[in-house]
């Protein structure tokens, strides 16, 4: 089997239109009619909402949780006309931000582990575990997941879906597009191959 993957250069919202476009072209193409989205402002919602009007994906737009950061900035006027729209918005504990809690590090681990793929996976997996344990998503459902880095989309991918007590039911099944950064900075350039060895007469 063979599929398309697209990188991005640069991370952040110059890529979410093009995100929202490849996410939507790939669930058609499965036959997924649900995705769940990671929102901060809702602006990003707003626009999947207008992209996809007619294409029959529900959204399940996961926000920071209450308490994080500055204030909420998911008002309450955009979730009332998601909901009018038939999409869900889902405030819920983000789950890799709980380290130290239980006097453990393990979150602050797994969301290290997974940003050297990028911040927008860290942030897939975290909001598509948050949206099941809210009862937005059933297990094992498959879905489309977006996030980003900080701001707009840059990653999507498609999984199947699992709750935070049983997260190694949890499955990234295709990946179909992510920012050549991660976290940690640009990927390092790599030295040319060496040339190959001559040949003798």
């Amino acid at each position: 089997m063979e599929e398309k993957i697209v990188y991005f250069e640069e991370p952040g919202p110059v890529n979410t239109e093009t995100v929202l476009r490849l996410a939507g072209e790939r669930a058609k193409a499965r036959g997924i009619k649900k995705c769940v989205l990671a929102s901060t402002t809702g602006e990003t919602a707003r626009l999947a909402a207008k992209l996809w009007a007619k294409s029959g994906i529900k959204l399940v737009v996961v926000p920071h949780q209450y308490g994080f950061g500055l204030g909420q900035r998911f008002t309450p006027e955009l979730v009332s006309d998601l909901a009018k729209q038939g999409h869900k918005v889902h405030f819920g504990t983000m789950l890799f931000h709980t380290e130290n809690f239980y006097g453990m590090n393990t979150p602050f681990v797994m969301a290290s582990l997974l940003r050297t793929f990028c911040q927008g996976m860290k942030v897939c997996v975290e909001i598509l575990v948050m949206a099941v344990d809210g009862g937005h998503v059933d297990v094992g459902e498959q879905v489309v997941v977006v996030a980003g880095s900080g701001r707009g989309s840059d990653t999507a991918v498609v999984a199947l879906a699992a709750p935070s007590t049983r997260l190694a039911d949890l499955h990234i099944t295709e990946i179909i597009c992510k920012p050549l950064q991660t976290r940690q900075g640009l990927p390092p350039k790599m030295p040319p191959p060496p040339p190959p060895p001559e040949k003798k007469p």
